[in-house]
């Protein structure tokens, strides 16, 4: 018999439910009147390939899967964490692409200006700058956001057909959906998880190993992929999975 799931990760997951049912609800139609309203046009900059710019790169389990038959050693962790336990371990819910070495933190794909991998770039890379969730803006105020780095780059107020603009809406939602369906299983799993080893959530431990980590000290991170996790070392300036865990992550590099 699986142990009850900890009531800090089923409130969670009843929130991202409920996220998905407003999603699920939000008017495919409305997403495209704006995309037609917005008329952005890509002019190549380069700069939502950055993490400096954009942050990193959330890669759904059909993007990972991808990647690696394109470069094995083209994975790691997220530079941002959702949970430590007591012991100070770190959980992520998935994987994200390597950056190069210079200071913008630019992926590892962009060469001369260029995806090398366009043809089979991640989900996320398909629909930008296109997005449609809840997330607070620079007043703290929480309301639907469907364009990201809007004036910031790019050109605006281009022509696009009206199929088109649902069409791109269509695979917004999509690509949505998948990324909460995603959260939600790694609740469920971790809440399990953490009931069968006793584990729980500590912030403080969090935020002490992250200051340990930022002045250079390894941290312990896994991953979740295909429904199990994957266990990596993290230091300052490299990322190594761990002989003997679970799924196809890269083996890092130095």
């Amino acid at each position: 018999m699986s142990p009850s799931i900890p009531s800090p990760f089923t409130r969670r997951i009843s929130e991202r439910r409920k996220e998905l049912e407003a999603l699920q609800a939000y008017p495919e139609e409305k997403l495209a009147s704006v995309i037609e309203e917005v008329g952005f046009s890509c002019m190549l900059c380069g700069k939502c390939c950055t993490r400096d710019f954009n942050g990193h790169v959330l890669l759904l389990d059909d993007d990972v899967a991808r990647m690696l038959s394109r470069d094995p050693e083209c994975l790691e962790p997220p530079p941002v964490y959702d949970l430590c336990d007591q012991h100070g371990t770190f959980y992520v819910s998935g994987y994200t692409i390597r950056t190069g070495q210079d200071m913008e933190g630019t992926c590892k794909f962009l060469e001369h200006g260029r995806c090398r991998v366009y043809a089979d770039r991640p989900w996320v890379c398909r629909v930008y700058p296109y997005m449609l969730h809840r997330e607070p803006d620079e007043r703290g105020e929480v309301d639907w956001r469907q364009i990201s780095g809007l004036d910031q780059h790019g050109e605006y107020h281009s022509q696009i057909p009206p199929e088109t603009a649902r069409d791109i809406a269509r695979d917004v939602k999509a690509f949505e959906t998948a990324v909460l369906c995603q959260e939600i299983a790694f609740l469920e799993y971790i809440g399990e998880y953490f009931a069968r080893h006793s584990l729980r959530h500590v912030r403080k431990r969090f935020d002490d190993r992250m200051r340990e980590h930022l002045a250079g000290a390894d941290i312990t991170v896994k991953v979740f992929f295909q429904g199990s996790l994957e266990t990596w070392l993290v230091g300052g300036h490299y990322s190594e999975r761990r002989p003997g865990t679970n799924g196809q992550g890269s083996s890092g590099n130095r």
